[in-house]
């Protein structure tokens, strides 16, 4: 039985232990792709580097006779040397490309069985972001029929249903919907690679939640052509488990190095900005002079990535690794304030406590620690005399003792009661000196909140310094309270 196992949480992102016949693979991770054609990396050698799991294409593999006889009679594992579970991919991106392939989805589907296939993938039809709805509806329920045959087909090896629906959300969530009730051991979110070749990240943020809403959480999910990993911290946080790679060769066969932020031309490259073993070793002539040292560089840094982002998981601080890292690109930094519509969502499965909360951008103002502590406002029953204030040092108050109650107000996070001083999250966060609009204006909004909770049942006293003065919310807040300004 194949089983995927949970170890750690954050945001919607998870470190999880796949079983296959070949062994367990630990999640989030990259599966880089094995060309059989054009092999400039053993697949033997991607141990090396952190692979797990690799991916390679079975339909160019049976269209070209002599790989076909190997596969066949030797097993796809002997065939690449090598031991690690091998997912294998139908021909659906050559069928995007060039409109046609010549095999049908249970042709495939049994060659890919037949072969040993970890992991069997159905031949879906893919559709480009440009096509017109009807198109798309079209494509969807035919990738649908071939994702029931395939189930017919695949009796004893891991198979993945493949989420389709082009840019329209809802077909993507119907697709997820329909092939969650096929029942799949591994599910993919395909038709991306033009979305993710024009940069269109705040697209690929919709198409992921709207098929993970419809998706079983006990099943692992991969994101089809996302093999940059500037794209993995994002991605991991809303739930994606695999990632496949061919970027670390058809950028290298490009002349071009791939960083964790973005991507350089090598040809523009003063000095090498890494510590892997190819950087460490060599020049940079010898790296712009070589495909085969610009490859591993790139698995190099690819793998580096991932593992930052586990460890990000496992300290809970998957958040602060998505904002360093769209702070390098601004189609990312889109991105991620694009994710901060979906906080209620996340909040569902960010774990209640982590390590101490830091904010680092306005984005910070809508993690889902502070909407969680919004939600938490109503728990607070107050009577008597209750002072909110935003002087964080508590100085200057003569009249504390006539107050029942003190509230600091802790950007973005909003009252906190002094008691909870030293608790997680608002009592434990790091803010900048500077507070910005954002991070005071929900901090106001839940001040509002609290207030208007406990309307006619506690008489209030906001007391706001300087800094805070303009602010349009300060006004409201006069309707619950008596507003007063330091001096």
């Amino acid at each position: 039985m194949h089983e995927f196992e949970i170890l750690h949480k954050d945001l919607m992102g998870r470190i999880g232990k796949l079983r296959t016949a070949h062994g367990h693979v630990e999640t989030p991770t990259i599966m880089p792709v094995i060309n059989p054609n054009l092999i400039s990396i053993e697949a033997l050698e991607m141990k090396k580097y952190g692979a797990e799991m690799l991916i390679t294409n079975a339909y160019i593999i049976y269209r070209k006779v002599d790989l076909r006889e190997g596969a066949i009679k030797k097993g796809i594992h002997s065939l690449l040397g090598c031991e690690m579970p091998i997912m294998t991919d139908s021909g659906s991106y050559q069928l995007y490309e060039y409109k046609d392939v010549e095999v049908s989805n249970r042709e495939i589907l049994e060659f890919q069985q037949r072969i040993g296939s970890d992991v069997c993938v159905p031949l879906d039809i893919p559709t480009a972001p440009y096509e017109k709805r009807e198109r798309a509806k079209n494509d969807l329920e035919e990738t649908l029929r071939r994702m029931q045959e395939a189930r017919s087909v695949i009796q004893n090896k891991m198979l993945a249903g493949v989420v389709q629906g082009s840019t329209f959300l809802d077909l993507r969530g119907e697709s997820a919907k329909r092939a969650a009730e096929i029942g799949f051991d591994v599910y993919a979110i395909g038709g991306l690679v033009p979305l993710l070749e024009s940069y269109k990240f705040d697209k690929l943020v919709d198409i992921i939640v709207a098929s993970k809403m419809n998706l079983p959480l006990n099943a692992p999910v991969h994101l089809f052509g996302a093999g940059h990993p500037m794209l993995f911290p994002l991605a991991v946080a809303l739930g994606c488990d695999l990632f496949d790679s061919a970027a670390y060769a058809l950028y290298a066969k490009g002349k071009r190095y791939i960083t964790s932020d973005g991507t350089k031309k090598v040809e523009n490259l003063r000095v090498l900005p890494c510590s892997c073993p190819v950087c460490s070793s060599y020049s940079v002539e010898e790296v712009k002079e070589s495909a085969d040292l610009l490859a591993s560089h790139n698995l190099w840094v690819t793998f580096e990535e991932m593992r930052m982002v586990k460890q990000s998981i496992a300290e809970g601080s998957l958040w602060e690794l998505c904002e360093r890292r769209c702070r390098a690109y601004p189609v990312l930094l889109n991105a991620l304030k694009h994710i901060t519509k979906y906080s209620a969502l996340i909040e569902k499965y960010d774990p209640a406590t982590k390590r101490p909360f830091f904010y680092l951008s306005e984005c910070s103002a809508h993690r889902p620690e502070v909407l969680r502590y919004s939600y938490r406002l109503n728990r607070f029953t107050l009577s008597g005399n209750v002072l909110i204030t935003t002087n964080l040092k508590e100085k200057g108050f003569s009249e504390n003792e006539k107050f029942d109650h003190l509230f600091f107000v802790k950007p973005p996070f909003g009252p906190c009661p002094v008691e909870l001083g030293e608790s997680y999250p608002a009592g434990q966060s790091e803010i900048p000196a500077e507070i910005d609009n954002e991070a005071k204006t929900v901090a106001l909004q839940n001040v509002l909140k609290l207030l208007e909770v406990n309307t006619g049942r506690a008489k209030f006293v906001f007391l706001y310094d300087g800094s805070w003065g303009g602010h349009p919310l300060v006004e409201e807040i006069r309707k619950y309270a008596e507003v007063r300004r330091e001096e």
